[in-house]
């Protein structure tokens, strides 16, 4: 069983998922940086380009939005879709789709940067927990990523009999819409498909409702916030209880879930306790953790992660783990526990992209496939798509996973501006030599009276001190004297040669 708890502030919204007492899931949601990416407003022509086939759209941002001819909607297609093939007719051009002062519903597709507007789409869609409905569509997609083209083709005919589309050739009209199945459609039951259909095609009926009574620039349907999303996505059979504590994104949810998602409705709690509800769980102390390279497990080994751009690294360690009758068994045991630790903390931080795992090496080849077999056991439990590609030859296991959200650390830090991200600094002595170098260089470049260093503390303390014979002798050697300045502040690799 789960609970799901609730932080919410103005600012900011966390959400926790604890199973058995321990902290899954992790997610975060900053006020300022929710982006406009699925937001959907009544916008209005304000002027046509027809040399760059595109139009600027007023949606009430301060930017007037960019519209391009291949993102309009045109006979069940955009027009990037539409077929051009022999014999098919031309594609329209913008001035022939849309005009100056003219309303139209837009969706946006991209975020503004830097100068640039949003980008946006005519072709709408929204997104359930398991379909995407596309309401100006009536085909039955089905995700590339699911199965054999059996199971597509089975999904496909089910879809087809919950949505209520007629069969081909009946002569009955049908308008109720096209949907895709997402990749975690592929074992839902049909209620549940049933009511994710029921839950998109009311939302349009609300977004349809306000475009007709809502001036141009208005918004008419925003993505769910992070509260909104834990009803729509995160609560499922297994939920036991979700505590907000927020008296007023209580209510507000009470209304939402009772109009859209009551099965997980009930299941709402407001918190009145004294303490912070994530103190409930120690969740504060999670999230720390979460941001550490090293992982402690309870046996004593521990885990080292490393993220970077291209993959993230996991190595499996046996610390002080001595408990086995031998070393074989001593590192079976330390990998078959990490497993259950590396599946948590790929969910805790969002790692996502390609991932690497180093377990501690395995002579016995049945050994490999327990902790391998346990490996995909403890994923299995992941909401997000994982791939498990099994032991390379060097030992190493090879799995990616789905990147849907940003890591848990690109969106709590920033790269050290000491370090400048690389994690490690030049030692005193290198700086120090640095320094040397570069004063001979602008030696034989400029004629001062004298040469300051200003440098950092440690740096100017070697360069009285061990390095002090060195710093002589350049000066002998330059014909100019040397002053030293210690900057507290700063960078310890940083430093700076005045001329005077």
């Amino acid at each position: 069983m789960q609970d799901i708890l609730i932080n919410w502030a103005p600012q900011e919204t966390r959400v926790a998922v604890v199973e058995n007492g321990a902290v899954q899931d992790l997610y975060v949601e900053r006020t300022l940086e929710r982006g406009l990416v699925g937001n959907i407003y009544a916008g209005r022509v304000a002027r046509v380009l027809p040399g760059m086939q595109s139009a600027f759209i007023d949606i009430g941002l301060e930017r007037a939005a960019f519209l391009h001819v291949a993102d309009v909607h045109v006979n069940g297609s955009t027009g990037s879709r539409v077929d051009h093939g022999p014999g098919a007719a031309p594609p329209l051009p913008i001035e022939r789709l849309v005009f100056e002062g003219q309303t139209l519903t837009v969706q946006v597709i991209k975020d503004p940067i830097g100068t640039k507007g949003a980008r946006l789409s005519t072709q709408i869609s929204i997104a359930g927990r398991m379909l995407v409905f596309l309401p100006q569509d009536d085909h039955i997609g089905i995700s590339q990523k699911i199965g054999s083209h059996e199971l597509r083709e089975q999904l496909r005919t089910r879809m087809n009999t919950l949505a209520g589309k007629p069969e081909e050739g009946s002569g009955a009209v049908y308008n109720g819409g096209g949907f895709i199945l997402r990749t975690n459609a592929e074992d839902a039951t049909d209620e549940e498909l049933a009511d994710d259909i029921a839950y998109l095609r009311k939302t349009w009926g609300a977004i349809r409702e306000r475009s007709f009574k809502s001036p141009a620039g208005s918004l008419l349907h925003q993505d769910l916030s992070l509260v909104e999303r834990v009803l729509r996505d995160l609560a499922n059979d297994s939920t036991q209880s979700i505590r907000i504590d927020s008296r007023m994104q209580y209510d507000q949810l009470v209304a939402f879930g009772a109009e859209f998602t009551p099965g997980s409705a009930a299941k709402l709690a407001h918190y009145k306790g004294e303490r912070p509800i994530f103190d409930l769980y120690n969740v504060d102390e999670e999230i720390a953790k979460a941001l550490a390279r090293r992982v402690d497990l309870k046996s004593g080994g521990y885990l080292i992660i490393d993220q970077t751009e291209a993959l993230t690294t996991i190595d499996v360690n046996t610390g002080g783990y001595v408990g086995a009758r031998n070393f074989d068994d001593t590192i079976f045991k330390t990998n078959l526990e990490a497993t259950q630790s590396i599946a948590r903390q790929l969910r805790l931080r969002n790692l996502g992209g390609i991932i690497i795992i180093d377990f501690i090496d395995m002579t016995r080849e049945e050994h490999q496939a327990t902790v391998l077999a346990e490996l995909r056991k403890q994923l299995a439990r992941d909401r997000t798509k994982i791939t498990v590609s099994g032991f390379t030859q060097l030992g190493l296991v090879e799995m990616t996973r789905k990147r849907t959200r940003e890591s848990l650390a690109h969106m709590l830090c920033e790269p050290c501006p000491t370090c400048e991200g690389k994690g490690q600094v030049k030692t005193p002595r290198s700086v120090c030599y640095d320094i040397l170098r570069e004063i001979l260089r602008e030696a034989r470049q400029f004629n001062p009276k004298e040469f300051r260093i200003v440098a950092s503390a440690a740096v100017v303390e070697m360069l009285l001190d061990e390095e002090s014979q060195h710093l002589a002798g350049l000066s002998d050697f330059i014909g100019k004297p040397i002053s030293l300045q210690a900057e507290t502040a700063g960078s310890p690799e940083a430093y700076d040669i005045v001329l005077i």
